[in-house]
């Protein structure tokens, strides 16, 4: 039986297009449900075409945790009968005790090979630190910040004339290719990882 899953977005949308898309060729999940923490995010359209029904619950607190967020969050997890979470491109940090509550059901892809860069500005400080390499990780969410195993990588190299946006484009394409099938491997039980 296929795994119902959450994919979480706040822009617009382009991983979990790639998601939904792999998800119906493949049939080894399937997206139940797409939520924002953002009305403007562009990809809550994408997933209305897709018919896939969709939710946005915007935090009252700018930034930090919001427990009565994440609250209504499970609301609409357990409405939906979700087993699995897929961050796209959510743009929230989400509380150890949410995490803890999902352990080990929460996927995330990260534009870096992690351990390296973790957090935000990821390009910019491969530029600065005049890397060769970068690329992005699929990996299991956990209470510290892109920490989780890894599920799998896709390497990209850096150019001389790269700038931000033109590595920021790069690795967007790989990670359009690499989340998708980091997901099948995880849904299917299979502790592989993923390179490309």
């Amino acid at each position: 039986m296929t795994k119902k899953v959450a994919i979480f977005i706040s822009g617009s949308g382009s991983n979990m297009v790639s998601l939904v898309n792999s998800m119906y060729r493949r049939n080894y999940a399937w997206p139940s449900l797409v939520l924002s923490n953002k009305s403007c995010a562009s990809g809550l359209s994408k997933a209305r075409k897709f018919n896939i029904p969709t939710v946005c619950i915007e935090p009252k607190k700018a930034s930090g945790f919001d427990l009565d967020f994440e609250a209504e969050i499970q609301r609409e997890l357990k409405n939906y009968k979700i087993e699995l979470i897929c961050l796209a491109g959510f743009m929230r940090v989400l509380s150890s005790n949410f995490v803890d509550i999902w352990k080990g059901k929460i996927l995330n892809i990260h534009p870096s090979l992690l351990p390296k860069y973790k957090g935000l500005n990821t390009h910019k400080r491969v530029l600065e630190n005049g890397e060769k390499l970068t690329g992005c990780t699929v990996h299991e969410v956990t209470p510290e910040l892109d920490c989780g195993r890894i599920l799998g990588q896709a390497t990209v190299p850096v150019l001389p004339h790269d700038t931000v946006e033109s590595i920021r484009l790069r690795v967007l394409e790989k990670e359009h290719l690499l989340y998708p099938r980091a997901l099948e491997q995880f849904c299917l039980g299979r502790s592989v990882l993923v390179t490309m």
